[in-house]
């Protein structure tokens, strides 16, 4: 029963979420309980992400970490890349044009959203290292936790150049109490409890497959929470069409990306997943709780794309060790 869960976990996530959001929104019995749902839902779901970063990073020994040349390339990429696609929204929203602004926006949450927790397992199963994407999840968490809080507030439906100096500082102040414990305070409370209780992180880290079937969880929650932003949003076919494309060319790019970087430093898996792998529940969470919530689509186009993607490369990989 685990093993057919784990083999069908994406498309498992996506019916339990489209079903489940249709069939609880069509029982009239439990219209007043909405609201409470979406705050429950508002918490627990960052509190999901938090737990499956903790997981990870109980796993990992800061002395066994090692930081590698690629790393600072593939930083430079999803950097310039987020820039580029920050520019354009902020463009867009100043002349008004909200399909532009929300489809940059999309593309802005695929190149700054982290590496995802199970990249690892993918390396691993590649025959990848490992430790250096570890070492890359931890640099990129740090830099979206820094820059998501002074970029946002620029594309925040709630805040624009015209208002207060303060204003715009409230909003960077919410997102950064929201988003830098979210990223950041997972791999510090490991490292703490590391060294007060290192029996508990053993144990912790020990627990196979805890952090997937948390994944799986939060999975299905960022899928109804899309569900709910795609009814209520009324978003025309080609919009539509031009998310999903958005989103398959980000894919496309930053795969093909840390494939040649990784190359070039002999670690071709682990840059390619590094690059590629992306946290897309945390990209969905972003995108409805401070952006247009159609943006949090991406991240479930996303998903798909790269579940594809690395779907095909397991089966490669496994065809050729057979043969050998």
């Amino acid at each position: 029963m685990f093993s057919f869960i784990r083999k069908w976990t994406l498309p498992l996530a996506i019916a339990v979420g489209i079903s489940g959001y249709f069939a609880y929104t069509a029982i009239p019995a439990l219209d007043s309980t909405h609201w409470w749902v979406l705050q429950t839902v508002e918490v627990v779901q960052p509190l999901l992400i938090f737990l499956i970063l903790f997981i990870t990073f109980c796993k990992v020994r800061l002395s066994d970490l090692r930081f590698f040349r690629w790393h600072i390339y593939a930083l430079l990429m999803q950097f310039c890349l987020f820039a580029l696609c920050v520019l354009l929204a902020y463009q867009c929203s100043i002349f008004n044009v909200q399909s532009c602004s929300i489809l940059a926006q999309c593309a802005m949450l695929c190149f700054i959203c982290p590496t995802a927790t199970a990249a690892a397992v993918v390396t691993a199963k590649l025959g990848g290292n490992v430790g250096s994407l570890t070492a890359y999840t931890i640099l990129i968490n740090m830099a979206a936790a820094l820059l998501l809080p002074v970029v946002i507030p620029l594309l925040h439906q709630g805040a624009s150049m015209s208002d207060a100096q303060s204003s715009v500082f409230n909003v960077q102040c919410s997102i950064m109490l929201k988003v830098f414990p979210l990223l950041i305070g997972p791999l510090l409370l490991a490292v703490f409890l590391r060294w007060l209780w290192p029996r508990l992180v053993n144990r912790i880290a020990s627990v196979s497959g805890m952090a997937f079937y948390i994944w799986a969880v939060s999975l299905t929650l960022a899928i109804a929470m899309s569900m709910k932003a795609l009814v209520h949003s009324h978003a025309s076919g080609s919009l539509l069409t031009g998310i999903a494309a958005v989103s398959i060319i980000a894919c496309v790019v930053q795969f093909a990306f840390g494939r040649m970087i990784g190359r070039r430093y002999h670690d071709t898996v682990s840059a390619t997943q590094s690059c590629g792998q992306k946290n897309t529940v945390f990209a969905i969470w972003l995108g409805y709780t401070f952006l247009n919530p159609l943006t949090a689509l991406a991240g479930g186009f996303y998903c798909i794309w790269r579940n594809i993607y690395n779907s095909i490369q397991i089966n490669k990989y496994e065809k050729t060790r057979r043969k050998t």
